[in-house]
Formats: C-alpha cells, sequence, structure tokens
C-alpha cells in the first residue's frame, strides 16, 4: 500500500477502518484486502480492494461500506475497484486481526503456509502435537479457548467459506477456523 499524500494516507486510514462484513470483529485493513487509495482530484478517490477469494459475496458490502465512509469524509466520488493480482492471502491478515480472531473464538489460519497446494482432507482429521522426531507438514489448529493442539476436522466449511469447523478434543467446544489460503 503506497500512499503518496497526507490526504491519501487520511483516506486509507478511513477505509481500513471499515469492519469485515462478514467476521464484523476485524477491520479491513487487518483482514488485509485494503491495497491502495488514489486521489483523482480534489473529492474524487479510487480505492484498490482485494477479495479473499474469487466470488466472495462479501466484496460488495465490502465496497459499499467503504463508499459511504469515505463520502463521510467529504469525498463526492468513490470508485472501488477489485484488484485480483496479486492474490489475497491469509498471511496478509495482520498480526493484530490473527489476535482478535482468535479473542473472538475462531482459531487464525497458520502463519507462513507452506509452498504448494494446501492438503484437503475428505473427513474427519485430528490434528495432535506431533512427536518430536516427526515434524509436521503444518503445525496443527489450536483451540481458541483452551489451546490445546488436540483438535478435529468437522466440516471444510462453516458459516462462511473462508472457515472450516472444527472441535477441540481436549475441552469438547467447536470452533471456527480461518483456512490457510
Amino acid at each position: 500500500m503506497v500512499t503518496t499524500t497526507p490526504l491519501e494516507a487520511e483516506l486509507l486510514r478511513i477505509a481500513g477502518s471499515v469492519p469485515d462484513p462478514e467476521l464484523p470483529v476485524l477491520t479491513l485493513h487487518e483482514l488485509g484486502v485494503l491495497r491502495a487509495v488514489h486521489l483523482r482530484g480534489t473529492d474524487a478517490v479510487e480505492v484498490e480492494l482485494t477479495p479473499t477469494y474469487t466470488g466472495c459475496p462479501a466484496i460488495e458490502a465490502m465496497s459499499l461500506d467503504i463508499e459511504r465512509a469515505l463520502r463521510e469524509h467529504g469525498m463526492r466520488e468513490v470508485t472501488v475497484r477489485t484488484v485480483l493480482s496479486p492474490a489475497w492471502s491469509t498471511d496478509d491478515i495482520t498480526d493484530e486481526g490473527r489476535h482478535k480472531l482468535q479473542r473472538f473464538g475462531i482459531a487464525p489460519p497458520r502463519a507462513h503456509r507452506p509452498a504448494g497446494p494446501v492438503p484437503v482432507a475428505l473427513g474427519p482429521v485430528r490434528t495432535r502435537s506431533p512427536e518430536p522426531e516427526e515434524p509436521p507438514a503444518q503445525p496443527p489448529v489450536r483451540c481458541p479457548h483452551c489451546g490445546s493442539a488436540d483438535t478435529e476436522l468437522l466440516s471444510r466449511f462453516s458459516s462462511t467459506a473462508c472457515k472450516a469447523l472444527r472441535r477441540c478434543l481436549a475441552c469438547r467446544e467447536p470452533f471456527d477456523h480461518f483456512k490457510e489460503l
């Protein structure tokens, strides 16, 4: 996100403070979907927004909320442009965003995903802390309630396509896991 003027920086801050419509505990800045803000005159602005995945139904609500916030700040013309490259990744979620997800009861995505395709499970999968001599391909998904690594996948999809439904085998609580992309 490159800004060239103090006004663009202020507009970027305002647009970035808009809550995500599906995860209102996160702002668009914390989610990492807001790419840039460009002034196009004294009262016109163009915003670059990257969806979490192609076809994300929340992109329309995000755009409308950004337009509303920037118009309230005096911008008469607000254009929100969807930018697909570079693609959004869960690595774009800020550290504060990851902490907020966990405090909200959602296991954040594991940081620094390994290169290559993300494995897809076809049924319930248990992830346990590995034995010391067997390093895991990915760290286990930890329960946001008790911190246990003894969790299982119940469904690849939860309330949104970005999340999977898991259950902790230690505290028995179900929880959402923001999937790595």
